[in-house]
């Protein structure tokens, strides 16, 4: 019985198989290039080593140092400590110079203000700009006017002991 209810479905079932399998669309398909990148970022990031290399002369202008050293810096302002660790590490052992992570790390927060923490690039941009220069100055805000007369003493809320 079971045999000839199988026999009786399978009909239903064949006409649809072969519309499924044929693929009528005539889309070419897309395959990534080989190396899992696109190919106008690949000289982009040539230039930015290169650019890091004349710049930085020494071991922190080194690709491996760059590249590594950005990351753990955007990974410690994203306060993933863990990942940034271990890259870290990757980085010590590279001899990449460790006094370059803290410079960039203090240069970026000294120009926190102009990071919009919804664009990745402008983390990116920050981070990459400070590597280069880890000495960027601040653009100080235009002054306050000094007050003319001195304001009056305010008691603190608070005792002094």
């Amino acid at each position: 019985m079971c045999v000839a209810i199988g026999l009786a479905a399978a009909p239903a079932a064949l006409p649809a198989a072969p519309a499924l399998a044929q693929n009528t669309d005539a889309k070419p398909t897309e395959q990534a290039p080989a190396n899992g990148q696109e190919p106008a970022k690949e000289p982009q990031k040539v230039d930015e080593f290169a650019e890091a290399q004349k710049a930085l002369g020494g071991p922190a202008g080194n690709p491996e140092c760059v590249w590594l050293g950005r990351r753990v810096v955007s990974l410690l302002w994203r306060d993933d400590l863990d990942t940034a660790f271990r890259h870290l590490d990757l980085y010590d052992r590279f001899g990449c110079p460790s006094g370059h992570i803290q410079a960039t790390f203090r240069c970026l927060l000294l120009h926190s203000n102009n990071i919009d923490p919804k664009a990745a690039d402008s983390l990116n941009g920050r981070v990459n700009s400070c590597w280069i220069n880890p000495t960027l100055q601040v653009t100080a805000p235009a002054a306050a006017p000094a007050p003319t007369a001195p304001a009056a003493s305010v008691p603190s809320p608070t005792t002094n002991r």
